[in-house]
């Protein structure tokens, strides 16, 4: 059964969702890319908050990419499913070059999407991360973890959809998940969308920009 149309009907039954929290404070949108950017997109012309990106990516098993076993985050974070690796014999060191791997394109992308622009100061802020979804959680807890070394006020983590069990695996981390829909058995996060299309670069740079061309100056608080 399909939920969300696409992720911008997503997005903005997301940006709903978040309005009813009563969010106070100055906020700052960070979406996963690729496919959590035009979610996050509608979020952050809701709240009218600024927009970017926090770039994550999944470490796969060596047999089996879509099996995530960890994942890595900007500014040097590695979170590493030692449960799922130890059922599968494989240590972190087994992973190393799929880590390799993952790093170089982590760095590609931070060099697409950002260019020269630096990450921006979250400190004593709410960050609400946004993906279009979450199947293991792997990745959302690295991006969590990368956004705690940063000091802000609190840390939001939004999504459309998400496995029950990942949900309780990310409310240890973050201080408050938004989800709006958590099917069982939950399956692909594509399964719950009508149109589930890859999410190309240059869609999350022209995004990246159109949002920084609506944002104000400075973060505006939610009254």
């Amino acid at each position: 059964m399909n939920i969300f149309r696409d992720r911008e009907d997503a997005g903005r039954q997301l940006a709903a969702g978040l309005q009813r929290e009563h969010l106070s404070g100055d906020i700052v949108v960070l979406g996963l890319p690729r496919g959590g950017v035009p979610v996050a997109y509608q979020v952050a012309e809701a709240l009218s908050a600024p927009l970017d990106v926090l770039i994550v990516r999944k470490l796969g098993a060596p047999f089996n990419r879509e099996l995530a076993v960890g994942a890595i985050a900007s500014g040097g974070v590695a979170i590493y499913n030692t449960r799922l690796l130890a059922q599968l014999g494989l240590s972190e060191a087994d992973v190393e070059p799929i880590r390799l791997r993952e790093q170089a394109e982590l760095e590609r992308r931070t060099r697409e999407y950002r260019g020269d622009s630096p990450f921006p100061d979250v400190r004593d802020k709410t960050v609400i991360l946004v993906d279009d979804g979450i199947a293991t959680g792997a990745t959302m807890e690295a991006a969590v973890e990368a956004v705690r070394s940063l000091e802000p006020a609190s840390v939001i983590v939004a999504v459309p959809t998400a496995a029950r069990d990942s949900v309780i695996r990310i409310e240890r981390v973050a201080d408050r998940v938004v989800a709006l829909s958590t099917p069982e058995p939950y399956m692909a996060v594509g399964a719950w969308f009508e149109s589930f299309p890859q999410v190309p670069d240059q869609e999350v740079v022209t995004l990246l920009r159109q949002a920084r061309e609506l944002s104000h100056p400075e973060p505006r608080a939610l009254q």
